[in-house]
């Protein structure tokens, strides 16, 4: 599995883990913040991203390349 492949699984287990996390601390004080980062729209941009140049990579080298 190619590098860009690779990515698409840790950045989506990442991205999921740091919103989790911070919807427990929100939790815990009791209250919603005013404003919460936007992790799964980041996630979301960082998949499309990986997943766009691993089609680049994979159509224009060629899948024995990677």
């Amino acid at each position: 599995m190619c590098m860009c492949c690779a990515a698409v699984p840790v950045a989506a287990a990442a991205g999921t883990s740091l919103d989790n996390k911070q919807r427990k601390q929100a939790q815990a004080q009791g209250a919603a913040p005013r404003r919460l980062r936007p992790y799964k729209v980041l996630t979301l941009i960082v998949i499309l991203l990986l997943v766009t140049a691993s089609v680049i990579i994979h159509t224009r080298y060629g899948w024995f390349w990677v």
